[in-house]
């Protein structure tokens, strides 16, 4: 098992402050603090509070009425930085009353802003423990209440195809304005600071086929086709035939399109089936961030799916992004803003989660393990950046500013979990007990 961090520190710096503040549309219409309610005052000393225990970088908090700095004057890492500017006093108490969801849907109603969101997503991270606080007594019951309802986004056959429709089903259209033209909606690999995300897609499909040794003589099945973009360039690129599998409608009818202008319908069959009803027996198995889709309930399932479905001398390759093991215990006991806003039913597992699952198919031997955390937080950057200059366009298909600004955040949000490595996305190659021996001969970067 290695660790693949092949980035250019150019690649993985800080994010510089983001010109887009301008474009994010907000709410103008917010009282003057001057008439703020006792409760307002009171949620606003609980927020200061909390604040005040900030050890590692510098926040700015911006009001109407002051001007507040927090953490260190001296520090190491003094040149992370970051501010918020409250635009409507009644951010303090749905911060309090509803704790990190609160503080983001605050931020969809356009009550703050920061100049550089990712940077306060950062200085947050970074100060995790000490800003626990803010999921004070006095959210327990939107936390109780959140907690509840992502329970009953259970991803059985049903429950997948309500959660996958719910995002996926957005709009082909959509999609494409911040994806590039492979439509990977996945980790990209970039193998130098120039690399474009393009480019780096392509890296990533050819990273995957090369792992697996993919041949012409191979039948290979793909649990997520997405818009095909991995089934297309498998059976274009390594001459394999290609079986894959998806549940959204939207999804459905573009790979279809695309696997017909490409020619390919001869080497690629397209499903639409919940993979528990996947029958037959595969060469290769490939799912590239489908697996947080399937739930901490279903995962044993998932994996005694797969081994059943790939040969005596098969393997098998999961691209996952994973919750680290010190905060998987704590994380699959809440619900945070990316599993109610963005992907109901969703679920990040451990690599320790995956293995276990994984050895309970007595045959199944995991055989390399790569780490490309650092990949996916240039990726989340370059499709916010694609997605800001596609505002105006974005704005005619007549997504509301609320939509907008929570994609914003998804994307800052989640550009900063990998950057500080509070999640990551791995590479992990499963086979059967007879492919030990043919994995000795795979070419890669494995230490």
């Amino acid at each position: 098992m290695s660790t693949d961090q092949i980035l250019a520190p150019q690649i993985v710096s800080a994010s510089s402050a983001a010109a887009h503040s301008s474009c994010i549309p907000h709410r103008m219409d917010a009282p003057p603090l001057s008439g703020m309610s006792l409760s307002a005052r009171l949620s606003r000393q609980l927020v200061d509070r909390t604040l005040s225990r900030i050890e590692h970088g510098r926040l700015t908090l911006t009001e109407a009425d002051r001007i507040r700095s927090f953490g260190p004057q001296t520090q190491q890492d003094e040149t992370l930085s970051a501010d918020i500017q409250v635009l409507n006093p009644d951010f303090h108490q749905r911060v309090v009353s509803g704790g990190s969801i609160g503080a983001a849907e605050s931020f969809m109603d356009g009550q703050w802003e920061s100049s550089d969101l990712t940077a306060v997503f950062r200085l947050f991270l970074r100060n995790e423990s000490a800003l626990q606080a803010l999921q004070s007594p006095f959210s327990f019951l939107s936390r109780l209440v959140a907690r509840t309802l992502h329970l009953l986004n259970s991803n059985s056959r049903r429950g997948s195809r309500r959660n996958i429709r719910e995002h996926y089903d957005l709009g082909n259209d959509f999609f494409a304005e911040f994806l590039d033209p492979t439509m990977m909606y996945s980790s990209a690999i970039f193998d130098s600071p120039s690399c474009s995300l393009h480019q780096a897609s392509i890296n990533k499909l050819d990273r995957i086929c090369q792992t697996l040794q993919v041949s012409s003589q191979d039948h290979l099945l793909e649990i997520g086709t997405g818009w095909g973009g991995f089934a297309l360039h498998a059976a274009r690129e390594y001459g394999c035939r290609v079986t894959t599998t998806r549940i959204s409608r939207e999804q459905f009818q573009l790979a279809q399109q695309r696997i017909y202008e490409a020619g390919l319908t001869d080497r690629i069959t397209l499903l639409c089936q919940d993979y528990r009803d996947l029958r037959g027996k595969y060469d290769k198995l490939v799912s590239i961030e489908m697996i947080e889709a399937v739930g901490e309930r279903y995962l044993p399932d998932f994996f005694r799916r797969c081994a059943q479905l790939i040969r005596s001398d098969g393997s098998m390759l999961i691209q996952a992004i994973t919750m680290p093991e010190q905060r998987s215990r704590r994380y699959s006991r809440s619900v945070d803003f990316i599993q109610k806003h963005i992907f109901p039913g969703g679920y990040l597992p451990s690599i320790t989660q995956m293995q276990t699952c994984a050895s309970q198919t007595p045959d199944l031997r995991l055989l390399e393990l790569r780490d490309y955390g650092l990949h996916y937080a240039e990726t989340l950057r370059q499709w916010r950046q694609k997605f800001m200059t596609a505002l105006p366009r974005i704005r005619r298909m007549g997504y509301s500013d609320s939509f907008i600004r929570k994609w914003i955040y998804y994307f800052c949000y989640c550009e900063a979990a990998f950057e500080e490595r509070a999640t990551s996305v791995v590479h992990a190659v499963w086979g059967r007990k007879q492919t030990d021996r043919q994995h000795d001969s795979f070419q890669g970067e494995t230490k």
